[in-house]
């Protein structure tokens, strides 16, 4: 039977044991403490710099990355899929105790590291099996967080990290979609991010979707809803609250929490939508990236040109542009959202200030904040105090007391 426990209770629960990533003998995935790189950072654009060769940097293929490495086992993974959850129950809470901290995703110099193979087994279930993995006992010796590698579906990228703690609540949840282009990138750029918010108490969906390069759209925004479905399915096996929990995303990723933002008249269970230098309108980036000399700007563009199939919009692949521009989606049911760009960065504030317009006319809520210079995406994240302004958004949205 499970028990609801008050957030107050949880809090002080955790204060005296902070959450840590433990390894199973049962699990597809664990993932280990970020080993760090001793000084030498990784490949994260600088704060203060942009790129001014060929080599434009953005989303998770270049500045999403940290500068800690990833220690990770990868030894299977759970095919989900159609399972359904056998679990019921009440109660909700999440503890925040300490510092969450600001760490970005990513693979620095020196992240490659691997798991105690001995500490570690494959699971794997077929997809449409309704019997759920079984759960491992975690080591007594390491409380905390267990992290399992799930597939929402067939293809190789349709895959998502799942953190949670092995206990009887049921807990907020937060989806994270790293950046990229559209083109590029890799859900393992996002596990300093997803650790912060496990840290918190949170049950961390870090997913994977389909790239411009194996679909294109709108096959990325459909993963995006599946992964959702999937975890909303299957909450009991990972204490999830299937009603209470918001989606956070970067760069590219940021346009994909918007357009599941805006999808239909609201998504059930969402509470709130983050975009980190969110390219909430291809459009936008179409034309800004016309006769500029930024590369940045121009690779948008292209990239954008690539995510509807190769066509501009024009003609017949009109259509298509109108499904990826997030402003136009928007409706009364849709959930708030917080934007953050920084003023001069290639992904302009227009994007998120059009999306504000087209909200505030059918009455749900935008907070945009800009930061001065011109980091984009992970190096903005990192900025002081913005993170620590994302999670506090993001706790007022699924906290009870925050509401």
């Amino acid at each position: 039977m499970r028990t609801g426990v008050t957030v107050g209770a949880l809090a002080l629960a955790t204060a005296m044991v902070v959450p840590a990533v433990a390894y199973t003998t049962a699990h597809a995935h664990t993932v280990s403490a970020p080993a760090q790189t001793g000084g030498a950072p990784g490949s994260a654009e600088a704060p203060t710099g942009r790129a001014t060769t060929g080599t434009a940097k953005a989303g998770a293929d270049d500045t999403d990355r940290s500068t800690y490495g990833t220690a990770k086992a990868t030894t299977g993974v759970a095919e989900i899929g159609t399972a359904t959850a056998g679990r019921t129950g009440t109660g909700t809470g999440v503890s925040k105790a300490g510092t969450s901290g600001t760490g970005t995703s990513g693979t620095g110099t020196g992240g490659t590291g691997t798991g105690d193979p001995k500490k570690t087994s494959t699971q794997k279930t077929r997809a449409g099996n309704p019997t759920p993995p079984p759960v491992g006992q975690p080591d007594p010796l390491v409380q905390g967080t267990v992290v399992n590698t799930v597939a929402y579906g067939r293809h190789v990228r349709q895959r998502m990290d799942v953190w949670y703690q092995t206990d009887e609540l049921k807990r907020p949840g937060v989806f994270l979609i790293h950046g990229g282009w559209w083109s590029s990138g890799d859900k393992k750029y996002m596990t300093e991010i997803s650790r912060s918010y496990a840290e918190q108490g949170y049950v961390v969906f870090n997913i994977n979707y389909r790239l411009s390069t194996d679909a294109s759209w709108p096959a990325q925004r459909t993963d995006t809803l599946s992964a959702i479905a999937t975890a909303r399915r299957n909450a009991a096996l990972w204490s999830f609250d299937p009603n209470n929990y918001v989606v956070v995303g970067f760069s590219a990723g940021g346009h994909l929490a918007g357009a599941v933002g805006t999808y239909k008249n609201g998504w059930p269970g969402m509470r709130g939508v983050v975009g980190i230098s969110p390219v909430m309108s291809p459009l936008t980036a179409y034309t800004e990236g016309i006769d500029t000399f930024d590369l940045e700007r121009r690779k948008l563009r292209e990239s954008a040109i690539r995510l509807a199939g190769g066509c501009e919009p024009t003609g017949k692949c009109a259509r298509v542009w109108a499904s990826m521009e997030v402003p136009w989606h928007a409706s009364r049911g849709d959930a708030p959202m917080l934007v953050v760009h920084s003023e001069d960065e290639f992904v302009s504030p227009e994007h998120s200030e059009q999306l504000k317009e087209h909200l505030r006319k059918v009455g749900v809520p935008v907070t945009i904040v800009t930061e001065p210079g011109i980091a984009h995406s992970s190096p903005l994240y990192r900025l002081p105090g913005v993170a620590d302004r994302v999670q506090q958004w993001v706790a007022e949205k699924l906290l009870p007391s925050g509401r």
